[in-house]
């Protein structure tokens, strides 16, 4: 059972991140797996009066507060029709809608969780995760770091010419993916990003040259089995290693021709 000593409702980035430097307290979201936990927790720290809820769109990027539910993405048109409806397809299996309205991005993008539909689908972008002291670091990279007491203000999607596409394998709808996949192309590079491999998402891009255009259905197949011989695969409840593999050389093959059909 959870148990909570002491809430705070921060007014300040600077006042949270002081209170999150121990490490009993905790900054809560939608609180959606830290209440199925049976830790003592210190400080619940609130950032819900921070005005970070909401996805401000510019010339140039999508700036989505740390406090954007996935309901809200799963809504916000201009970044669905940037990104031909991809994150629509990322977010929409996900529980159900209550869950969405209060499931957070922050939330999603800090846990790392290897069966996160989100983190799949941002990282085939050129997406920036925003934090309160360390600044500015590439979604590719945070993916990869240990968690800290750090805070994600921010993702910053960077509005690049993209085609891409989303999909993911599911024994029924909203439950846990087996396998999530995003397929993207940008600046002449195709890029794949597997998670719920069971590990996290990881990204796998074409080789120059590797993909001419001139035969998309043979050079998707080949690109999917290309990702699938170069990311580590393992087994769980929903499905073993070898089973994986063979489902995400199907997965990015769909996806590439998807994002390129959009385009």
């Amino acid at each position: 059972m959870l148990q909570i000593k002491q809430y705070v409702k921060v007014t300040s980035l600077d006042e949270a991140y002081e209170l999150n430097q121990k490490k009993n307290n905790v900054i809560i979201g939608g609180m959606h797996w830290l209440k199925m936990s049976s830790k003592s927790v210190g400080t619940a720290i609130d950032l819900s009066g921070l005005g970070l809820d909401e996805i401000v769109e510019t010339d140039d990027a999508f700036e989505i507060g740390c406090m954007v539910s996935l309901r809200q993405l799963e809504k916000h048109e201009g970044l669905n029709y940037y990104t031909s409806g991809a994150v629509r397809d990322a977010v929409k299996d996900i529980v159900g809608i209550q869950f969405r309205n209060t499931a957070t991005i922050g939330g999603s993008i800090f846990g790392r969780y290897g069966f996160s539909d989100v983190l799949t689908v941002f990282m085939a972008m050129d997406t920036y995760v925003v934090c309160h002291k360390a600044g500015e670091i590439s979604l590719r990279e945070y993916a990869g770091k240990k968690a800290d007491r750090d805070i994600i203000v921010k993702i910053v999607v960077r509005k690049r010419p993209v085609q891409m596409a989303y999909v993911a394998q599911r024994h029924a709808r909203t439950d846990f993916p087996t396998l999530t996949c995003a397929v993207s192309y940008m600046d002449g590079t195709w890029n794949a990003v597997v998670g719920a491999r069971p590990l996290k998402a990881e990204i796998v891009s074409s080789d120059k040259n590797m993909i001419s255009g001139e035969d998309p259905v043979t050079e998707a197949e080949d690109f999917g089995a290309y990702v699938a011989g170069k990311l580590t695969f393992g087994s769980n409840m929903r499905g073993s290693a070898e089973y994986r593999k063979q489902i995400a050389a199907v997965l990015v093959r769909r996806a590439m021709l998807a994002a390129g059909k959009d385009a």
